[in-house]
């Protein structure tokens, strides 16, 4: 079975390619609001001229638009493995805090207390202010909510910026040491050059067996629960004996 799930995926390669093909976000200017309210305290004092800077994966969703927009301003100031840092920061202290975590799910709270207590925090931790001005903006917006997500949609941008690729890989059991290794062998053949893979495992019992690959917001579901979900459409389906 060693090399069992790395056959599976080169089979799929045909499928995997045209999946692929799809370009990066190039026009962020529905973004360009929340880049300049991120970026305001940066530009004023540095003086820094305007530079170009384009999102190295494609986002969706709420979560996605606002870690597309983090990331624009944290590249224009050099600094995405900083702000990557302060935001899990964040995130973690917030979980550690169920006062302070109820207190960002709390709409009912004044967006100006929102917003003052949140610089306390990021004042005193020191952050830099792109990540200051963007949590400050979460607050005024009433999206601290979402911070943990929008935290995971810009850690998938820093990686892609230091030229690393994420792939969930989901079994029933943990993948042996071999069978790992030629996989994460496999996933860099299909991802091609200049790019790392980093295999995250994840344990799912419901998927039977088999494995379910995600990376590059792409899905590759070669588990026996979705083999059996198809089997069993085929079989509903109603037989055309005339063509037979």
């Amino acid at each position: 079975m060693a090399s069992s799930i790395a056959q599976r995926l080169r089979s799929a390669l045909p499928h995997i390619n045209r999946s692929l093909r799809s370009d990066s976000l190039s026009s962020p200017n529905r973004l360009d609001s929340v880049v300049r309210e991120i970026s305001r305290n940066y530009a004023t004092a540095t003086g820094a001229t305007e530079k170009k800077v384009k999102v190295p994966i494609k986002l969706f969703g709420g979560s996605g638009n606002y870690a597309s927009a983090l990331y624009i301003a944290a590249a224009k100031t050099n600094s995405v493995e900083k702000v990557e840092s302060e935001l899990i920061d964040f995130v973690e202290a917030a979980k550690k805090s169920p006062t302070f975590s109820q207190f960002m799910k709390d709409l009912s709270v004044p967006a100006d207390i929102r917003v003052k207590a949140v610089h306390d925090v990021t004042a005193q931790a020191k952050f830099s202010d792109v990540t200051k001005n963007f949590i400050a903006l979460l607050a005024q917006n009433g999206r601290l909510v979402n911070i943990d997500t929008i935290a995971k949609r810009y850690a998938e941008l820093a990686m892609a910026h230091k030229g690393e690729v994420k792939a969930i890989v989901t079994t029933v059991i943990p993948l042996p040491a071999e069978e790992e290794k030629e996989l994460i062998e496999t996933l860099q053949y299909i991802i091609g050059e200049g790019k790392k893979v980093q295999v995250e495992q994840k344990i799912d019992p419901s998927i039977l067996g088999g494995i379910v690959v995600e990376f590059d917001q792409k899905v590759l579901d070669m588990s026996i629960k979705t083999r059996a979900k198809q089997m069993e459409r085929f079989l509903r389906e109603p037989i055309n004996f005339d063509s037979l």
